[in-house]
């Protein structure tokens, strides 16, 4: 109730200065720069295709720009936002702001919270849901972490990121910036870069460019081998993502046979997701060789 009763008076303080400053301030501190272009926020709102489901959580709603447009399609949207100011904003100027928004078939539930620490359960259950926003940059790599974990209830993902990071996750074998998020990603979802940002269209203006990505969950996501193991593997042989696979997965203390393999004299950025796969089902085995042999 207190919580509550802080945020009416924070309202009515809020309201009475809007028309000055503007409907919420962008902090620092929290990597916030808020989108102004309308056309850019419907595309985004568009990158959802919401076959199979109506949940949508969005991260850092900030001014609303992309909400609105959300709403306006059949979901049920939860925004979720650290900053209180937002918050408020959503909660009682926003309504009046964009009445049409709010008229037709949508909800809109304003959760003042931390996407990564927050228990999204208690939001739709055991429902599929997809995730999208205009992401804070300087979480938006724990923010995909945080999906592959959610990847069962999530068959859509999509929004903003540094252009560089969107690049990374959508990015094939072969190159300089596949990595680590490239292929744990992409072992889960198809990924598809679809178009650049400017900073222009941003308050403030972010010294990078951004880039706007969707990821569509892959029919059979199952790996051909230990998950757990898989996500070793991987992170362990992009640490020193410039050795070869032989000296990278030394850790593992793989036989002399496994490490004979001509895969063990290539870079971690040469192999596939599939070639990832293979890798472990034969770390896998090795493994258990070598455990019946000590016993």
């Amino acid at each position: 109730m207190a919580k509550r009763k802080k945020q009416q008076e924070y309202g009515t303080r809020f309201s009475k200065k809007k028309k000055e400053e503007g409907p919420v301030k962008a902090k620092k501190h929290l990597g916030q720069h808020f989108l102004k272009d309308e056309e850019i926020a419907q595309k985004i709102a568009n990158t959802l295709s919401l076959d199979g489901y109506r949940n949508v959580i969005e991260i850092g709603p900030g001014t609303g720009v992309l909400t609105k447009y959300l709403l306006l399609q059949d979901v049920q949207l939860v925004a979720m936002d650290l900053d209180a100011e937002s918050i408020v904003y959503l909660n009682h100027s926003f309504p009046l702001e964009h009445p049409k928004a709010m008229a037709g078939k949508s909800s809109l539930q304003v959760v003042e919270a931390d996407f990564l620490k927050y228990d999204l359960s208690t939001l739709f259950g055991s429902e599929p849901y997809a995730i999208t926003g205009n992401f804070p940059y300087n979480i938006s790599t724990q923010i995909v972490f945080r999906l592959l974990q959610l990847r069962a209830q999530v068959p859509e993902f999509s929004g903003m990121f540094q252009k560089e990071v969107a690049k990374r996750i959508c990015e094939k074998e072969g190159s300089k910036t596949y990595g680590i998020l490239s292929v744990l990603v992409q072992a889960f979802y198809d990924a598809e870069y679809l178009f650049t940002v400017h900073p222009q269209v941003f308050d403030p203006p972010p010294k990078v460019q951004s880039g706007v990505l969707r990821l569509r969950r892959k029919e059979n996501q199952a790996l051909d081998c230990d998950e757990k193991l898989f996500f070793r593997v991987v992170k362990t042989a992009f640490n020193q993502r410039r050795k070869t696979l032989r000296n990278s997965l030394k850790t593992f203390a793989l036989s002399e046979v496994l490490r004979s393999d001509p895969v063990f004299n290539q870079r971690p950025e040469q192999l596939s997701v599939s070639d990832f796969t293979s890798l472990t089902q034969k770390i896998e085995q090795d493994i258990q060789r070598s455990n019946r042999q000590e016993t």
